[in-house]
């Protein structure tokens, strides 16, 4: 299977570089290389692409700003001489974190991670779509098939390739990614409200603040989801 990809980076020598390994792998298919992230804007705009691999440190946008910009994200791979930007980037799911002067063993570890993350998007037929007769999931656990039921979630978290749901019997955890989850899950019942954390409305017994009580847990409110949660609590009544 062929992978578009964009090399989104401002330094000349780290463009050269990187389309030197990406012409290496027989899988990535190059679209474009950009200078900048106001570049690679209209091209994903224009078409569709697979994954960037793209630098945190840019002028007018950096990289990290451009990723909380695009509504539909493609898989990214960033490619930095800093390493203080590891764990935001995380919190927005990019595949690997290539840290500069980049070599092509280490390019070729995170190119393998991303088709690690698609081979695991294709093994997921058994996405249910929930609906009022079917109110549970089977969610993978190591090599069993667990049924969650929706009213026994409490809240699920995420972190990078695995989730844990909380429900009240216990904690499952499956190897998928906490978005592809979020997507099976009825809108009405759950809300996402941090990029690691998806909450059951029944669940909430406090929200004080910026944070969200449930259970024995204390769940943050991220900024970026702040108004989409507060509109979902208004719209259930719930003040």
């Amino acid at each position: 299977m062929n992978i578009s990809c964009l090399i989104v980076d401002d330094e000349p020598l780290a463009r050269s570089l990187l389309k030197d390994y990406v012409a290496k792998v027989p899988s990535l298919k190059l679209v474009a290389v950009c200078p900048s992230a106001v570049a690679a804007m209209e091209i994903i705009q224009a078409q569709p692409i697979d994954l960037l691999f793209l630098d945190i440190q840019m002028p007018e946008i950096t990289g990290l700003s451009l990723l909380k910009i695009l509504k539909k994200k493609p898989m990214v791979v960033l490619t930095t001489a800093y390493s203080e930007y590891a764990l935001e980037s995380y919190e927005l799911d990019v595949v690997d974190y290539l840290l500069k002067p980049i070599t092509l063993s280490r390019f070729l570890q995170a190119v393998d991670k991303v088709n690690s993350r698609l081979s695991n998007l294709s093994q997921q037929p058994e996405k249910v779509i929930p609906n009022q007769a079917q109110p549970f999931i089977f969610v993978k656990d190591g090599t069993k098939l667990v049924k969650v039921r929706w009213d026994d979630i409490l809240y699920i978290e995420g972190l990078k390739d695995y989730v844990t749901i909380h429900t009240r019997q216990q904690k499952v955890v499956s190897l998928q990614r906490l978005k592809s989850l979020e997507e099976q899950l009825p809108p009405e019942q759950f809300i996402r409200i941090h990029n690691s954390f998806i909450v059951a409305l029944n669940a909430i017994d406090i929200i004080h603040k910026n944070e969200v009580h449930v259970a024995t847990a204390t769940l943050p409110i991220s900024d970026s989801y702040k108004k989409t949660f507060r509109d979902f609590i208004e719209k259930n009544h719930l003040q």
